[in-house]
């Protein structure tokens, strides 16, 4: 309890700095984890220890996204070490397969996503005053490390009534601070590339008829993802560099090509798809702020981009994807498309563009 207070103190004491740090910072600085610092905040306590006050969510993940529609327009934040996606929109379509019930799916308008269970294991309903006055609340969701997974933000337009009605549907009955979190996965190591039966994969990719046949071709040959686009064939996997996601972005903007940016981690992927218009950069930071839709890409954290060429049905389906010093998948960036539809041909251009500049360049 006196550690909890602690940290509640310290959050508060954090808060009120003029910068006003970030809970992911906060939590940081005070080397824990950001789920850490939030279930700190549990159970009973007085009001001028903290701003920020927490609830604790029974592990009934699918049936809470499942609840999510009446809450109305809300904000969605899914981010890994280097990127933030932030999308506005419902909870519409929001499944799960009964027989595959760690795996989840919101598909019925803005709001886009790819949810993995079998990641999360905190949860919470989170309220904050601000420095304004103003009540911030939201849904917060981490994994077992207590790194954070997804959030929803309640917007001046969200049902509130709807949100109190599952939050109180929802709340566990432990509600005493703390949470126990274990260590951090460490990545998978990449197999030699010696080991790797190469005829059989290049042959696999090229008979590829879905994009998402990409994700079983991986598992069957063992391959990280960045260890694949390595030992593809040029044809299907082209190196391009590390600036070519801003100039990729600030040109389609322009150009008005419509884009898909997926974004995830390892519990959730977020989809925006559609124009994107107002890019600004600031310091190491590539920002689209849109209404609707706010990309934060850490432009220095890119170590590698990659072109990658998918066979389909429906022709080659092309995109950049975005990786950093640990070949880990920051970001994917494709061409706007709807399943059956051929690629459109403005995204391939840009692309193409791309390649031959940095052929040319080289």
């Amino acid at each position: 309890m006196q550690a909890s207070q602690a940290l509640r103190q310290a959050f508060a004491d954090a808060r009120q700095e003029p910068r006003k740090a970030r809970h992911r910072d906060i939590a940081a600085s005070l080397q824990i984890s950001e789920g850490e610092l939030i279930a700190a905040h549990l159970g009973a306590f007085a009001h001028e220890e903290s701003p920020l006050q927490a609830t604790r969510l029974r592990a009934d993940w699918p049936r809470i996204v499942e609840a999510l529609e009446p809450l109305g327009e809300v904000m969605a934040l899914t981010r890994n070490e280097s990127c933030v996606h932030e999308k506005v929109g419902v909870y519409r379509g929001a499944s799960h397969n009964e027989d595959a019930p760690a795996i989840g799916l919101v598909l019925g308008g803005a709001i886009d996503l790819r949810l993995f269970y079998s990641q999360w294991a905190h949860g919470f309903a989170v309220r904050e005053r601000l420095s304004d006055g103003a009540l911030q609340q939201s849904l917060q969701f981490f994994d077992a490390a207590g790194d954070a997974i997804h959030k929803v933000f309640m917007k001046p337009q969200s049902q509130l009534e709807a949100y109190a009605a599952l939050v109180a549907r929802f709340a566990d009955i432990d509600q005493q601070p703390g949470i126990e979190v274990r260590a951090r996965r460490t990545a998978e190591e990449e197999k030699p590339d010696a080991t790797i039966d190469l005829a059989a994969f290049r042959g696999g990719w090229a008979a590829l008829r879905d994009t998402h046949e990409f994700f079983g071709l991986l598992r069957k040959h063992g391959l990280q993802r960045a260890q694949a686009l390595r030992l593809a064939e040029p044809r299907f996997a082209q190196p391009l560099p590390t600036s070519s996601a801003h100039e990729l972005i600030s040109r389609a903007a322009q150009e008005g090509v419509p884009l898909m940016v997926f974004t995830g981690n390892t519990g959730m992927i977020q989809i925006h798809s559609g124009p994107v218009a107002r890019v600004a950069v600031m310091g190491p930071w590539i920002n689209i702020l849109d209404p609707g839709f706010n990309l934060h890409l850490r432009e220095d954290h890119i170590a590698a981009a990659w072109l990658v060429r998918k066979p389909t049905v429906d022709g080659l389906v092309s995109s950049l994807e975005l990786f950093d010093a640990k070949g880990r998948q920051i970001a994917m960036l494709f061409g706007e498309r709807k399943p059956s539809q051929a690629e459109r041909c403005d995204w391939r251009a840009l692309l193409e563009s791309l390649a031959e500049h940095a052929e040319n360049a080289a």
